[in-house]
C-alpha cells in the first residue's frame, strides 16, 4: 500500500508534491472551497439551530413529549448514513453523492418548513439528516482530494472554523428567527444557501474519469483513479442502517424517554447486538462491502477511528454541559454562556492551521499525542475552578482546550486520509466521522447518567438535569452547587476519554503513518 522507502509520515519531497488531482476545479479551487464551506455550515447549523426555537415550535405544533426527537432523529440519520455515503463516494465519485445529498437535504428543509404537526416535523428532520450525512462525509473527502498533503491543514482549518462557528451560532440564529420572524424560517433559510452551494459544485467541481477495471488488474491508464466493476452492497447498507438506528436510539433515549434497565432499552440493545452479528455475516460475504474489513485490519485507520471516537465522547462535556454550568453556576444569560463556549472555537482552527509545521517535524502520531495530553490536563483542571468563579476562568480553559484539540484532531484526519489512495478515501473518511459521531452519542448517554446521578445524590432521588432545566435561571445556592459538582464529574469523565485516546495512540497507532507517495495517492498502488 505504501512506499517502504518513504520516511513515514514526515513530509518528504515526494509527499509534499502529493497530488490532489482527484478533484479539480477548472477555474481554480476557490468556488469549490466556497461550496464546501457553505455545505459544512448547513450541516453544522441544523444540528443545533432548532434548540432555542423549541418553545415556538411546540406552541405551534404541540408534541412537547416527543420534541427531543427533533434532535435525535437528525443525529441518527446523519450518523447511520455516513458509512454508506463513504462507500458510494468511492464507488460512483464524490460529485454525484454530494449533489444528491444536498438536494435531499434541501427537500427535507422545505418539508420541515411545511410541517403540520410534530410527527411530520420529526419525520422531515430525518429526511434532512439523510442528506446531512452526505454533506459531512463527502465534503471532508473532497477537501482531501483537492489539496496535497502539505496544504491540507489549510482547508481542514477552514472547515473546522465553519463547523465550530456554525455550531455555536446555531442556537442564537434559531432564537432570533423564531423570535422575530417565524420558526419555519429556520429551515427556509437553508434553501438559498444550499442552492448556491449546489450550483458551485455542479459548475466548478470536476472529477477525473473513472476508468473501470476488474479486481486484481493493473492501474488505469493516464493516472486516473481506477474503480472496480462492482455492484453496491445494498444488503450491507440496510443492515448497517438498522443496527446503527437501534443502537443510537437506545443511547439517545435511554435514561430520558425510559429507564436504562427498562424493556425498551434492553430490547433495543439486544436488537442492535443481533443485527450487528447479521451485519458482520453480510459484510463478510459481500463482494465489495460497505464497511470493508481492511478498515479495522489496518493499524493506522483502526487506531485513528478509536481515538476520534474518544474525541466525540469527550466533546460532550463542553458542548452540552458547559452552557448549563455557565447559566446556573455563573449566572450568565444564554448569549453570554455561548461566548464562554465559543472561546474554544477561536483557538481550535488556529492550532489546526499551523499543525502541519509540527507534524512535518515530529510526525502525525506524536503531534496528536501532544494535543491530547494538553487536552487531558485542561479537562483535569476544570474541577479545580473556584465556586462560583468568574466567567473568564472557564473561558480560558476552553481557549486552551480548543488549541489542544486542534493539534489532536486535524493531524489524525489528514494523516489517515494520506495513507489511502483516492478510491479508498471516501470509505476511510466516513469511518472516522462515523466513530466520532457514535462517540458523541455514547458520551451524551454516559455523561448524562453521571450528571443525573450526582444531582440525585445531592438533591434527592428524583432530581435530574432535564427536570431541573426550567429552574436553573433562578437557582438557589444548593442547586448551583449541585450543578457545579455534576459538571465537575462530567469533566473528569471527559478527562478519562482523553486518557483513553492517549492510550490508543501510544499502544495501537504506528509510530509513523504509512503516507502514500504521489503515484500511489492517485490510485496506482498495487
Amino acid at each position: 500500500m505504501y512506499d517502504p522507502s518513504d520516511g513515514g509520515d514526515r513530509v518528504s519531497r515526494t509527499t509534499t508534491r502529493q497530488a490532489a488531482a482527484a478533484a479539480t476545479a477548472p477555474r481554480g479551487r476557490g468556488p469549490v472551497v466556497a461550496a464546501l464551506m457553505l455545505g459544512m455550515a448547513l450541516a453544522a447549523l441544523d444540528g443545533t439551530v432548532v434548540s432555542t426555537a423549541v418553545p415556538q415550535i411546540v406552541g405551534d405544533l404541540g408534541g412537547l413529549s416527543v420534541f427531543s426527537w427533533l434532535f435525535s432523529g437528525y443525529l441518527l440519520a446523519v450518523t447511520v448514513t455516513l458509512p454508506v455515503y463513504g462507500k458510494l463516494c468511492d464507488t460512483f465519485g464524490r460529485k454525484p453523492v454530494l449533489i444528491a445529498g444536498t438536494i435531499l437535504f434541501l427537500i427535507g428543509s422545505l418539508l420541515c418548513a411545511a410541517a403540520w404537526n410534530m410527527g411530520s416535523l420529526i419525520a422531515f428532520r430525518v429526511v434532512q439528516g439523510l442528506g446531512g450525512g452526505a454533506l459531512q462525509g463527502t465534503i471532508q473527502t473532497i477537501a482531501a482530494d483537492l489539496y496535497p498533503l502539505k496544504e491540507r491543514p489549510k482547508i481542514q482549518a477552514k472547515l473546522s472554523s465553519v463547523w465550530a462557528t456554525a455550531s455555536v451560532a446555531g442556537p442564537a440564529a434559531g432564537g432570533l428567527l423564531a423570535g422575530y420572524a417565524d420558526w419555519r424560517w429556520i429551515f427556509l433559510i437553508n434553501l438559498p444557501v444550499g442552492l448556491v452551494a449546489l450550483w458551485l459544485v455542479a459548475r466548478y467541481l470536476v472529477e477525473p474519469e473513472r476508468t473501470a477495471r476488474a479486481e486484481g488488474t493493473g492501474p488505469a491508464e493516464g493516472g486516473v483513479p481506477p474503480t472496480r466493476k462492482v455492484s453496491v452492497d445494498w444488503a450491507g447498507a440496510v443492515t448497517i442502517f438498522a443496527t446503527g438506528t437501534l443502537l443510537l436510539t437506545a443511547l439517545v433515549q435511554g435514561g430520558v424517554a425510559w429507564p436504562w434497565l427498562s424493556a425498551p432499552s434492553l430490547g433495543l440493545f439486544a436488537g442492535a447486538l443481533a443485527l450487528a452479528g447479521v451485519t458482520v455475516l453480510v459484510e463478510r460475504r459481500a463482494a465489495d462491502p460497505i464497511i470493508p474489513g481492511w478498515i479495522w485490519r489496518r493499524r493506522t485507520i483502526s487506531a485513528v477511528n478509536l481515538a476520534l471516537g474518544a474525541l466525540g465522547l469527550l466533546m460532550v462535556a463542553p458542548t452540552v454541559f458547559l452552557p448549563t454550568y455557565a447559566q446556573s453556576v455563573l449566572g450568565l444569560g444564554p448569549i453570554a454562556a455561548g461566548f464562554v463556549l465559543s472561546a474554544m472555537t477561536l483557538s481550535w482552527p488556529v492550532t489546526a492551521a499551523f499543525s502541519n509545521r509540527v507534524y512535518n517535524r515530529i510526525g502525525f502520531r506524536l503531534t496528536a499525542v501532544v494535543g491530547i495530553t494538553l487536552a487531558l490536563l485542561v479537562l483535569l483542571a476544570f474541577p479545580f475552578l473556584p465556586f462560583p468563579g468568574e466567567p473568564w476562568q472557564p473561558a480560558l480553559l476552553m481557549l486552551l482546550l480548543g488549541g489542544a484539540l486542534g493539534l489532536f484532531q486535524l493531524p489524525l484526519i489528514v494523516g489517515v486520509q494520506s495513507t489511502v489512495p483516492y478510491e479508498e478515501r471516501g470509505t476511510t473518511t466516513a469511518s472516522v466521522l462515523f466513530c466520532r459521531q457514535v462517540g458523541q452519542s455514547v458520551g451524551a448517554a454516559l455523561f448524562g447518567a453521571i450528571a443525573n446521578g450526582v444531582l440525585a445524590s445531592r438533591l434527592g432521588t428524583g432530581a435530574d438535569l432535564d427536570s431541573l432545566a426550567y429552574a436553573l435561571d433562578h437557582a438557589d445556592d444548593t442547586l448551583r452547587r449541585a450543578v457545579d459538582a455534576a459538571v465537575d464529574y462530567v469533566y473528569l469523565g471527559a478527562a478519562g476519554a482523553a486518557a483513553l485516546a492517549l492510550l490508543v495512540l501510544l499502544t495501537l497507532a504506528p509510530r509513523r503513518f504509512p503516507v502514500l507517495t504521489e503515484h500511489q495517492d492517485r490510485g496506482q498502488s498495487a
